[in-house]
Parts: C-alpha cells; structure tokens; sequence
C-alpha cells in the first residue's frame, strides 16, 4: 500500500493541516530516500524521509502507512527515527537550553560579544 506523501506527513503529524505538509513538501524542506519530491509522490513502508520544519529537522523511516489521521500514539508508529536524527536533535536542544540557562534568551537585544563567544564555544564543541 502507498499514500502521497504530503497525507502521510499529515498523519504522521509532522504538519498540523495537509496543506502545511503540501506547502513544505513544494518549498523543499521534505525529502524522499535523498531526492526533493512533489506533493503527489507515493510513500511506502521503508523509505527514508527528512522533514524539516522550522529548526527541527527529522530523519525518519516509514514504517507504516495509513490515509486517516489518527491520534498522537497511532502517528507515532507510523515511523521510526534514525539514531543520528535523535542524536542531532538532543544536541541542539541542549545548545537551546544552555543558551537559555545562561540568560541569552531572557535578556531584550543583541547577546554581548562575550556572549557571542561562549556561544561560539558551545557550537565548536557540538560539531
């Protein structure tokens, strides 16, 4: 069985309308098994999809397919993250925080060049 992929991005709840997943899949910021795709692809179990949205970024492989959205639990089976994906994303997240710790996000303006620097020191010491 397949589905377009903008209805399984939709059920899987990676977009909270199908016409954000449709949006997105046209701008780019979804790929298939490496390759841009328009909105009308078929997606299938065991392709390899990146979605990108906003900052977050996924990598995942479709493990199911369904052309109803369900709830939270059901979207959640319909793939399975790769271990890098999970990785990079608690990378990032702990990049958010501990920007978030040391007061960046609470102050209004700019970051200090200070500020800046141990910023720098925490992107260096991700890569």
């Amino acid at each position: 069985m397949s589905i377009r992929i903008d209805k399984w991005l939709w059920a899987a709840r990676f977009f909270r309308t199908r016409t954000l997943a449709q949006d997105a899949v046209e701008a780019g910021r979804v790929r298939m098994n490496g390759d841009r795709v328009k909105p009308a692809k078929d997606v299938k179990a065991g392709d390899a999809v990146e979605v990108r949205v906003g900052e977050h970024e996924w990598s995942v492989i479709v493990a199911a397919v369904v052309d109803r959205r369900g709830s939270a639990d059901v979207a959640r089976t319909l793939y399975v993250e790769t271990p890098a994906s999970i990785e990079q994303r608690a990378a990032r997240s702990a990049l958010r925080q501990a920007t978030r710790d040391a007061g960046w996000g609470m102050r209004s303006g700019r970051p200090t060049k200070r500020d800046r620097r141990e910023i720098d020191r925490l992107r260096e010491g991700e890569s």
